[in-house]
C-alpha cells in the first residue's frame, strides 16, 4: 500500500514538473533561429519541387532515376563489404560529377531560363488588351478546329517570354495580323510552308515555315510523328506554348513545358491558352502561383 501512494506521489510531481516546464519551452521553441531553420526547410523543398517540375517527362527524369539506383546499389555494396564493387563506384562518381552537367544540360538551360522570367511566382505573359487576345485566341482555335475536321497538320508556335529568334533565322518572314484564313492557307497541304511551324510573337504571326528542335524523350508514344516531337522540342527549350493538329486523326493537342495535352476540343484548348498566355489581371501573384503550382 505504501509503495502504491509512494508511486502515485511520485507520478504527480513528475506531472506537475512537466506541466511548469512545458509552457516556457514553447515559448522558446519559436525563437529566431527556429524560425530561420523552419525557412531554410521550406525553400529546400521548394526548390527540390521545381527542380522535379523542369524534368517531369523528360529524359532527365529517366536519368535522375538511374542516379537514384545507384546511389542505393553504392550504399548497399559498402553495407554488404564488397570491396571491389564499391572501388569501382567510387572511381565512376569522380567522373560521373563531371558529367552530369553535360547529361542533364537541357534541364540545366530549362531551369536558369525559368530563374529569369517574371513568371517564375506568377504573372502576365503579354501586355495586349483583353480584347486583342481574345481575337487572337478565337483566330487560333478556330484554325485548329477547321484543320481538325479536314485532318490537316498544323503546327503553330505562341512565343512567350523566352525569345524565337534562334528559329526565325530559316522560317520566311511574314508579319502579319493572326487570321483564321492566314493560318489555314499556310497549312495547305503540299505548300511550302505547310511542314514547318507559324510562330505567333506580340500578337502577330511574325514567320511560317520554321525548323524546330525534336524531342528525345524517350517515354513519347511511338505514334506521334515528327510534328508532335517538335512541339515538344521547342517547349523543352523554351516557355513557348504550341498547338499541334495531327494530319492523321485530325486530334488536337497542346504542348507546355515538354508535356503534351491530347484529344483537345476548341472550348478546352481555349481555356488552356487563357490560362497559359494571359492570366487574368485581376488575380494577385499569390493566387496565380498557387494555380499554376495546382496545374504542374
Amino acid at each position: 500500500m505504501m509503495n502504491e501512494e509512494y508511486v502515485a506521489k511520485e507520478e504527480a510531481g513528475m506531472w506537475t514538473q512537466l506541466m511548469a516546464w512545458l509552457p516556457g519551452s514553447l515559448d522558446e521553441l519559436w525563437t529566431l533561429d527556429t524560425v530561420i531553420i523552419i525557412l531554410d526547410i521550406a525553400l529546400i523543398a521548394f526548390l527540390c519541387y521545381k527542380l522535379l517540375m523542369f524534368i517531369r517527362g523528360t529524359r532527365g527524369m529517366q536519368l535522375l532515376k538511374g542516379f537514384v539506383v545507384l546511389i542505393l546499389f553504392s550504399v548497399t555494396s559498402n553495407w554488404l563489404q564488397l570491396q571491389t564493387v564499391s572501388w569501382v563506384l567510387d572511381k565512376m562518381w569522380a567522373s560521373l560529377f563531371v558529367a552530369l552537367p553535360v547529361v542533364f544540360q537541357p534541364e540545366l538551360r530549362r531551369g536558369l531560363e525559368q530563374l529569369g522570367r517574371r513568371h517564375f511566382f506568377g504573372g502576365s505573359f503579354f501586355s495586349f488588351r483583353q480584347e486583342d487576345m481574345n481575337r487572337l485566341l478565337d483566330e487560333v482555335v478556330k484554325t485548329a478546329e477547321v484543320l481538325s475536321h479536314t485532318r490537316t497538320g498544323a503546327l503553330i508556335v505562341f512565343e512567350r517570354e523566352t525569345g524565337l529568334k534562334e528559329y526565325l533565322e530559316g522560317a520566311v518572314p511574314i508579319d502579319a495580323v493572326v487570321t483564321s484564313e492566314l493560318l489555314n492557307n499556310i497549312f495547305i497541304p503540299k505548300s511550302p510552308l505547310h511542314d514547318g511551324a507559324a510562330i505567333i510573337s506580340g500578337g502577330r504571326l511574325v514567320s511560317a515555315g520554321a525548323i524546330l528542335p525534336l524531342t528525345d524523350n524517350p517515354a513519347l508514344e511511338s505514334e506521334l510523328g515528327t510534328r508532335h516531337r517538335a512541339a515538344l522540342g521547342v517547349t523543352e527549350h523554351t516557355d513557348a506554348v504550341t498547338v499541334v493538329v495531327s494530319e492523321e486523326t485530325g486530334v488536337i493537342s497542346l504542348a507546355e513545358a515538354g508535356r503534351l495535352k491530347r484529344y483537345l476540343d476548341p472550348k478546352h484548348l481555349r481555356e488552356l491558352l487563357q490560362q497559359l498566355l494571359q492570366p487574368a489581371e485581376s488575380e494577385s501573384g499569390l493566387r496565380m502561383w498557387k494555380r499554376r503550382w495546382q496545374r504542374e
